[in-house]
């Protein structure tokens, strides 16, 4: 891969070509957010954090639909209609919701959702019409009246999904809520339903996902918000395999930050995953080694973003929701950050505008977001980058803490060319979730980790995006999650459904 660090090319010991390529341009977002049924995410403190948004398609016509958390204010299911016109779906009345991520439980080809909230968590079983119906005891979930603000899961074969939980503070602490972060859970599957298993230590998560890690081996990275572990806490790995925490010996270096989100992608070109942890202060961008380890950025990259690009408040910026994606669709992937503070913390920046880094020729990151037009400065909380209008470029929606849900349609002129990769398998795990994506073209390898979890309290399951740049063709090499591989050939500028070939004998 021709894209990296001019200081970390010795490390990791990649061998670089560049490639030239026409100029793209700069990226313009259009302001869409009239489209939108009334929708704000607020309450007390349970709702300083949270505010995560669920991008899916509910009805099987290939456009992403939305289902944003409230918090004291009802959840709220959107239906997308297509040429930006958008339909208020009216869900059932359900509040104290935190977040959601979209995931199909029961194999029946529709998208379900894991409701958080702050109190009994809640499975809404997708019917294929964006209608829902509250499957939590039919399913066998395990129930509480935590706090959750994380949620990640992947599949141990054939069966249901194993589901991970992050918990926040234990409210019922009487010495709270300072050093009383709740214990997480494991959701083990079995023959009539669930099994919890406590994760514990908890540090007050508030973001999980389960990937394969630095090593190339599956790991559930939980990021952690350190103003309430106070002390003694850190971010942390679970060896999903081994079911232990990873500690030096197993070259994970201890960490501390106030944890918010989570966002991972490889950068290098190596086939590993490079992890954006977003937090008040620095965005820590950690770089995957061939040695299994991870190494912070270097400065000079462009990614720390810890303080706002725009007006004069110099205070250190919070970051949430944080996601990659190609919005130029040059074949190098962006980063957009959500930002925001708590609610009135004096100490962090309160007009805090969210980030829209751009990669450019040379590896480094570039502010954009002033010039597209995205940099308000409502505190934000979760967002997502999806094609709501199907043209191949990556529009935004971001969730705001006492302000409107935002909606920008990406106008970024002379993008290149791009591709959407779906994949399909019969068995418990239709998604294929665990399994990697690679694309090939003249410019160099991408690749993207199927994967359910990580951001802030809200994901998507869509196709899977890449920008090409000037390709017009590209090589697609999937492995599946058991671990056997397919090689397919692609035109570009198209959305592609692949089924894995064993399942086509």
């Amino acid at each position: 891969m021709r894209y990296l660090w001019p200081a970390l090319r010795g490390a990791l010991g990649v061998a670089l070509a560049c490639c030239g390529q026409s100029a793209f341009g700069d990226p313009t977002f259009e302001d869409r957010s009239s489209a939108l049924p009334d929708h704000i995410y607020d309450g007390d403190w349970t709702h300083f954090v949270g505010g995560g948004v669920a991008v899916f398609d509910c009805n099987g016509d290939a456009l992403p639909d939305i289902f944003a958390a409230g918090g004291a204010n009802p959840a709220k299911l959107i239906i997308n209609d297509g040429n930006f016109l958008f339909t208020d779906a009216r869900l059932a009345h359900l509040t104290a919701v935190t977040g959601a991520y979209p995931i199909d439980i029961n194999a029946d080809g529709h998208t379900d959702l894991f409701v958080m909230r702050a109190g009994t968590n809640v499975v809404l079983k997708g019917h294929g019409d964006c209608t829902f119906s509250d499957a939590t005891t039919d399913w066998g979930i395990p129930t509480d009246d935590a706090w959750t603000t994380a949620f990640t899961a992947w599949w141990d074969g054939d069966g249901h999904p194993t589901l991970a939980i992050g918990n926040y503070v234990d409210r019922t602490d009487p010495d709270g809520p300072f050093e009383a972060c709740d214990d997480n859970a494991i959701f083990w599957p079995t023959d009539t339903g669930y099994t919890a298993q406590t994760l514990s230590p908890g540090f007050c998560a508030l973001s999980i996902l389960a990937a394969n890690d630095a090593r190339g081996l599956p790991t559930l990275r939980l990021s952690n918000d350190r103003h309430y572990y106070v002390k003694d806490g850190y971010e942390q790995m679970w060896d999903i395999t081994e079911g232990r925490f990873l500690d030096e010996t197993d070259g994970w270096d201890t960490v501390s930050l106030w944890g918010m989100g989570i966002a991972s992608r490889d950068l290098t070109g190596d086939g590993l995953d490079e992890v954006m942890l977003t937090s008040m202060g620095d965005q820590l961008l950690q770089i995957a080694g061939a040695n299994g380890h991870y190494t912070p950025a270097p400065y000079e990259i462009g990614t720390y973003a810890q303080r706002p690009h725009v007006g004069d408040d110099g205070r250190p910026s919070t970051g949430w929701h944080a996601e990659f994606g190609d919005i130029d669709n040059d074949g190098r992937v962006d980063l957009f950050i959500a930002k925001g503070n708590v609610d009135q913390m004096p100490g962090m920046a309160t007009r805090d505008p969210n980030n829209l880094l751009m990669q450019a020729a040379n590896a480094t990151f570039v502010e954009a977001a002033a010039t597209a037009g995205v940099a308000t400065t409502d505190r934000s909380r979760g967002a997502a980058l999806a094609d709501f209008d199907q043209d191949g470029r990556l529009d935004l929606i971001v969730v705001n803490r006492r302000a409107p849900l935002e909606l920008y349609r990406n106008t970024t002129q002379n993008t290149g060319n791009w591709l959407w990769v779906s994949l399909h398998q019969t068995g418990g795990n239709r998604d294929a979730i665990g399994a990697t994506i690679h694309i090939e073209t003249p410019q160099g390898m991408q690749s993207i980790q199927n994967v359910i979890g990580g951001g802030h309290a809200g994901g998507q399951i869509l196709p899977r995006h890449f920008g090409l740049g000037m390709a017009d063709t590209a090589t697609i090499v999937i492995v599946w999650p058991d671990g056997t591989q397919s090689r397919h050939a692609a035109d570009a500028n198209q959305t592609l459904r692949i089924n894995r070939p064993q399942d086509e004998n």
